[in-house]
């Protein structure tokens, strides 16, 4: 079985959890969240953090993967779920370039693991500081 998975951070082609993430995932487009969130570069390690609170922010521009169960089980264990204040959620996305709507999982925060902010509220994420887990003391 498969599932579109919506990206908006390091799971980005060219970021640091992106092969770790989804190599072998099916690339959908570029695609935006139909409703505004938060999103924004918080924590210790400079991370991309989107909360579930649609109605405040920007509609997030990211990318949409068609996934299977395998690659949702590694995301699930890169994006800490099961540890509270790490989200697996449903949202609703649109290609950017137009098209249909389609809902997919994504990954959010709480805003309790969003210390320190580094950034006001963002539409796209481009940050480059982000540490990935081999990099961190």
């Amino acid at each position: 079985m498969t599932q579109d998975v919506f990206v908006f951070g390091t799971l980005k082609r060219g970021f640091a959890l992106h092969e770790r993430g989804l190599s072998r995932a099916r690339f959908l487009g570029i695609f935006r969240t139909l409703e505004c969130y938060p999103m924004l570069i918080a924590g210790p390690w400079f991370a991309p953090m989107m909360f579930n609170e649609p109605g405040n922010g920007y509609h997030v521009v990211g990318e949409l993967y068609e996934s299977g169960d395998d690659t949702i089980a590694r995301l699930d264990q890169l994006e800490s779920i099961g540890i509270p204040g790490n989200l697996r959620v449903e949202l609703d996305v649109e290609p950017v370039a137009g098209g249909p709507i389609r809902t997919a999982l994504a990954y959010m925060k709480s805003r309790q693991l969003a210390k320190p902010v580094h950034s006001d509220y963002l539409r796209v994420y481009e940050d480059g500081r982000f540490v990935p887990f081999d990099r961190r003391g």
